[in-house]
């Protein structure tokens, strides 16, 4: 369905039946299994079980208000490290997010760190930040050539 013809859908100008063109009953399963998430790429399952069994999980959220910063705090409670996205956010809602993590770790013990402008990285008091900063290279090399 265009753009146009949702937005006219949207207003109650057309009836929004087009999209039954879209199924065939003949060729649509009707359903999901049980507690499993639909995936085209079977892989992608596996890996994320993999990533959950050794702990290696990061969350992105790009919250669109405050009334998102509840998903940050579950995740962050899990244990789980978040990158919060605060790009789409107006600076009056941006501002309560980042207090509200800034809280959050404080009471976790984790930390906080700006890692881009309005881009935060909650991380959970167990994990190690690792810099590829310059100060872990070998000053002898070939890029001292003095």
């Amino acid at each position: 369905m265009g753009s146009v013809r949702k937005a006219s859908a949207w207003l109650g100008l057309v009836d929004d039946n087009d999209d039954e063109r879209y199924y065939d009953d003949d060729n649509y399963a009707g359903g999901q299994e049980s507690g499993d998430a639909w995936v085209t790429d079977p892989r992608v399952k596996v890996a994320s079980e993999t990533a959950e069994e050794k702990g290696r999980r990061i969350g992105t959220v790009t919250p669109d208000s405050f009334r998102d910063a509840r998903g940050i705090g579950e995740l962050f409670r899990d244990g789980v490290p978040v990158i919060i996205n605060l790009t789409a956010m107006e600076p009056s809602d941006a501002k309560r997010v980042v207090d509200f993590a800034a809280g959050l770790t404080f009471g976790l013990r984790g930390t906080i760190e700006r890692v881009a402008t309005r881009v935060f990285l909650l991380t959970p008091a167990h994990t190690e930040i690792v810099s590829g900063e310059a100060a872990g290279r070998p000053t002898d090399g070939f890029f001292n050539q003095s």
